[in-house]
Protein backbone atom coordinates (compact mmCIF):
# COMPACT_ATOMS: atom_id res chain seq x y z
CA UNK A 1 0.00 0.00 0.00
CA UNK A 2 1.61 2.71 -0.89
CA UNK A 3 1.51 5.87 1.58
CA UNK A 4 1.23 9.65 0.06
CA UNK A 5 3.47 12.22 1.44
CA UNK A 6 1.83 15.74 2.10
CA UNK A 7 2.86 18.37 -0.84
CA UNK A 8 5.50 20.98 0.58
CA UNK A 9 3.44 23.88 -0.38
CA UNK A 10 0.41 22.54 2.31
CA UNK A 11 -0.52 25.71 4.54
CA UNK A 12 -2.32 23.50 7.66
CA UNK A 13 -1.43 20.63 9.44
CA UNK A 14 -3.60 18.00 11.40
CA UNK A 15 -4.56 20.06 14.95
CA UNK A 16 -2.63 17.43 16.86
CA UNK A 17 0.75 18.03 15.13
CA UNK A 18 0.65 21.89 14.50
CA UNK A 19 2.97 23.69 16.91
CA UNK A 20 3.39 27.30 15.83
CA UNK A 21 6.24 29.04 15.31
CA UNK A 22 7.41 31.96 16.87
CA UNK A 23 6.97 34.47 14.12
CA UNK A 24 3.63 32.78 13.56
CA UNK A 25 3.15 33.45 17.25
CA UNK A 26 4.35 36.54 17.13
CA UNK A 27 1.91 37.48 14.36
CA UNK A 28 -1.36 36.43 16.15
CA UNK A 29 -0.54 38.09 18.93
CA UNK A 30 0.01 41.73 17.63
CA UNK A 31 -3.11 41.12 15.29
CA UNK A 32 -5.06 40.76 18.05
CA UNK A 33 -3.33 43.87 20.07
CA UNK A 34 -4.55 45.85 16.80
CA UNK A 35 -7.72 44.10 16.68
CA UNK A 36 -8.12 45.33 20.49
CA UNK A 37 -6.43 48.85 19.56
CA UNK A 38 -9.42 49.21 16.73
CA UNK A 39 -12.05 47.99 18.81
CA UNK A 40 -11.64 50.47 21.81
CA UNK A 41 -11.78 53.47 19.35
CA UNK A 42 -14.81 51.46 17.56
CA UNK A 43 -16.47 51.46 20.94
CA UNK A 44 -15.55 55.03 21.76
CA UNK A 45 -16.52 56.58 18.40
CA UNK A 46 -20.16 54.58 19.27
CA UNK A 47 -20.40 55.51 22.81
CA UNK A 48 -18.92 59.37 23.11
CA UNK A 49 -17.53 60.62 19.82
CA UNK A 50 -16.29 63.67 21.24
CA UNK A 51 -13.55 61.08 23.31
CA UNK A 52 -11.68 60.36 19.58
CA UNK A 53 -11.72 63.94 18.42
CA UNK A 54 -8.85 65.45 18.44
CA UNK A 55 -8.39 69.32 16.91
CA UNK A 56 -11.84 69.57 15.51
CA UNK A 57 -11.27 67.66 12.98
CA UNK A 58 -13.98 64.61 12.05
CA UNK A 59 -13.30 61.37 9.94
CA UNK A 60 -12.73 61.38 6.18
CA UNK A 61 -15.30 59.04 5.45
CA UNK A 62 -19.46 59.07 6.69
CA UNK A 63 -19.39 60.07 10.65
CA UNK A 64 -17.87 58.83 14.10
CA UNK A 65 -20.87 56.37 14.73
CA UNK A 66 -20.75 54.64 11.22
CA UNK A 67 -16.91 54.66 10.93
CA UNK A 68 -16.75 52.77 14.79
CA UNK A 69 -19.31 49.95 14.29
CA UNK A 70 -17.02 49.55 10.77
CA UNK A 71 -13.83 49.18 13.14
CA UNK A 72 -15.62 47.45 15.51
CA UNK A 73 -16.50 45.03 12.96
CA UNK A 74 -13.42 44.38 11.54
CA UNK A 75 -11.53 44.39 14.67
CA UNK A 76 -13.42 41.22 15.91
CA UNK A 77 -12.82 40.32 12.47
CA UNK A 78 -8.95 40.30 12.92
CA UNK A 79 -9.68 38.55 16.84
CA UNK A 80 -10.89 35.65 15.54
CA UNK A 81 -8.35 35.58 12.60
CA UNK A 82 -5.66 36.11 15.19
CA UNK A 83 -7.06 33.01 16.99
CA UNK A 84 -6.98 31.26 13.75
CA UNK A 85 -3.27 31.65 13.58
CA UNK A 86 -2.57 30.23 17.14
CA UNK A 87 -4.81 27.58 16.18
CA UNK A 88 -2.83 26.82 12.97
CA UNK A 89 -5.98 27.28 10.72
CA UNK A 90 -4.78 27.25 6.75
CA UNK A 91 -7.31 30.24 5.97
CA UNK A 92 -5.69 32.13 8.91
CA UNK A 93 -2.97 33.27 7.38
CA UNK A 94 -4.30 35.24 4.09
CA UNK A 95 -7.08 36.44 6.36
CA UNK A 96 -5.54 38.29 8.86
CA UNK A 97 -3.06 40.16 5.79
CA UNK A 98 -6.44 40.76 4.25
CA UNK A 99 -7.77 42.31 7.99
CA UNK A 100 -4.83 43.62 8.29
CA UNK A 101 -4.77 45.72 5.07
CA UNK A 102 -8.47 46.81 5.76
CA UNK A 103 -7.24 47.83 9.11
CA UNK A 104 -4.64 50.01 7.72
CA UNK A 105 -7.12 51.63 4.79
CA UNK A 106 -9.82 52.57 7.87
CA UNK A 107 -7.03 54.21 10.35
CA UNK A 108 -6.10 56.39 7.27
CA UNK A 109 -9.94 57.21 6.91
CA UNK A 110 -9.68 58.39 10.81
CA UNK A 111 -6.27 60.04 10.71
CA UNK A 112 -7.13 63.46 10.53
CA UNK A 113 -9.56 62.39 13.59
CA UNK A 114 -6.65 60.69 16.09
CA UNK A 115 -3.69 61.01 14.14
CA UNK A 116 -0.87 59.41 16.59
CA UNK A 117 -3.58 56.82 17.42
CA UNK A 118 -3.93 55.80 14.18
CA UNK A 119 -0.06 55.94 13.60
CA UNK A 120 0.39 53.57 15.94
CA UNK A 121 -2.16 50.54 14.69
CA UNK A 122 -1.14 51.35 10.81
CA UNK A 123 2.46 50.28 12.59
CA UNK A 124 1.01 47.35 14.11
CA UNK A 125 -1.18 46.56 10.85
CA UNK A 126 2.44 46.57 8.66
CA UNK A 127 4.28 44.62 11.20
CA UNK A 128 1.16 41.66 10.66
CA UNK A 129 1.33 41.77 6.91
CA UNK A 130 5.29 41.71 6.65
CA UNK A 131 5.60 38.91 9.74
CA UNK A 132 2.86 36.83 7.44
CA UNK A 133 4.27 37.81 3.99
CA UNK A 134 8.00 37.21 4.58
CA UNK A 135 8.95 34.93 8.15
CA UNK A 136 6.14 32.63 7.95
CA UNK A 137 6.29 28.93 8.16
CA UNK A 138 3.16 26.92 8.79
CA UNK A 139 4.29 24.45 11.51
CA UNK A 140 7.14 22.56 13.08
CA UNK A 141 7.24 19.08 13.66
Amino acid sequence: MATSTPSPSRTSVPSDEFVPTGWATFASIVLFVAAFFSGMWGLAAILNDQVVNVGGQGVIIADFTTWGWVHVVVAVSMGLTAGGLLTGQGWARWSAIFFAMVNAMLQVGAFTAFPLWALTVIALDVVVIYQLTANYQPARR
